[in-house]
């Protein structure tokens, strides 16, 4: 019995690569379409450009990707996940046990946070400072280790918009302990393209996909500098200003700076731990980009003023964490205020109303 299997397998084997090497694809390159590993819900595949996904993903020893995923999204199922991990080990010079390293991406889609404060962790991790703006008219954020897009508008759910995201995580584990890590995903352009294509298959999905799926053939415009030490006044805005204590280890990433974003994150950065969001400043006059803060509470003592800016509904928005709360000089409100002047001013607007 097993011998007429293994014949009657070799037979079909056989049939198959006569059809594959009639259709001109090559069985000997592995990485070809009908071999490739896929991730998401079909969105993503092995070797389709980023390196993540690519070979230089499973550079390190012992190296195993493996993906885990929800169901998909769907008219009924609104929220969607996957993870793509790469695991590898190498050896520890100062210890009998591998240091052992992972490396994951992460998509979500479906609707931001109704919460207050899941929203306002949400916009810190995605309206970063070293995030680029999306070209080509798509309402987004792109930087080396996350992603946003905002969906079109028959895409919301119970009035909020729905979104997809991409964040990248990376630990070292050895004899000092469980370590953050840097880890960029891929260049922008490849981040966009695992975006876009995670954002077209998930509308497939749930329906609500335009006649067209979205992509980007324009460059990006890269944010105007990396990361320094947090500076007076910060993000180069006049009147924010933060008394940050001796020996602080705040950071500051000012990020887009155009007609209809504005965007600037402060962190402390410890090594070893993930950074830690300290203050963040946005200003958002793009209908589906200013959609993102609906809900929350407005005012400026809540650090969320609306104003119509050259006939564009626009919004100012602060969020100061613990480790600065209390800090801004001559007080947070105030801080906010002055951002919200300053940026109205170079925009040729008046100033948040509801302040």
């Amino acid at each position: 019995m097993g011998g007429r299997r293994g014949r009657r397998g070799a037979i079909l084997a056989g049939t198959a690569a006569a059809a594959v090497l009639a259709s001109g694809v090559g069985l000997w390159a592995t990485d070809s379409r009908p071999f490739r590993d896929s991730y998401c819900w079909g969105a993503w595949e092995q070797n389709s450009g980023a390196p993540f996904l690519g070979d230089d993903g499973l550079a390190k020893s012992g190296s195993e990707r493996r993906a885990t995923e929800s169901a998909p999204p769907s008219a009924g199922r609104h929220r969607a996940s996957c993870t793509v991990t790469v695991t590898s080990t190498v050896p520890d010079d100062d210890s009998d046990e591998p240091l052992r390293f992972k490396e994951q991406v992460t998509v979500e889609y479906g609707p931001v946070p109704s919460g207050a404060e899941e929203r306002r962790a949400w916009i810190g991790r995605y309206f970063d400072g070293s995030a680029s703006r999306l070209p080509d008219g798509l309402d987004g954020l792109v930087a080396g280790d996350r992603a946003m897009l905002v969906l079109p508008g028959a895409c919301d759910v119970d009035g909020l918009p729905s979104t997809v995201t991409i964040r990248s995580e990376s630990t070292g584990d050895g004899h000092l302990g469980k370590l953050a890590m840097p880890f960029t995903i891929g260049s922008r352009s490849e981040v966009a393209r695992m975006l876009l294509d995670a954002a077209n298959t998930g509308m497939r999905e749930a329906g609500c996909a335009p006649g067209e799926p979205l992509h980007v053939t324009s460059p990006f415009v890269t944010v105007a500098e990396d990361d320094g030490s947090a500076g007076k006044p910060l993000c180069r805005i006049p009147g924010v200003t933060f008394g940050f204590g001796p020996g602080a280890r705040y950071r500051e990433q000012v990020g887009v700076v155009d007609g209809r974003l504005q965007t600037c994150s402060v962190v402390w950065k410890t090594p070893g731990s993930p950074d830690e969001p300290a203050a963040q400043y946005v200003m958002a006059g793009d209908p589906r980009m200013a959609a993102l803060f609906a809900g929350l509470p407005e005012g400026a003592g809540h650090g969320l003023v609306r104003t119509e800016c050259n006939g564009r509904q626009t919004v100012f928005y602060g969020n100061v964490q613990s480790g600065l709360k209390g800090s801004g000089r001559p007080d947070d409100r105030r801080v906010f205020e002055n951002f919200t002047e300053s940026v109205s001013k170079r925009l040729g607007c008046g100033a948040g109303e509801g302040a």
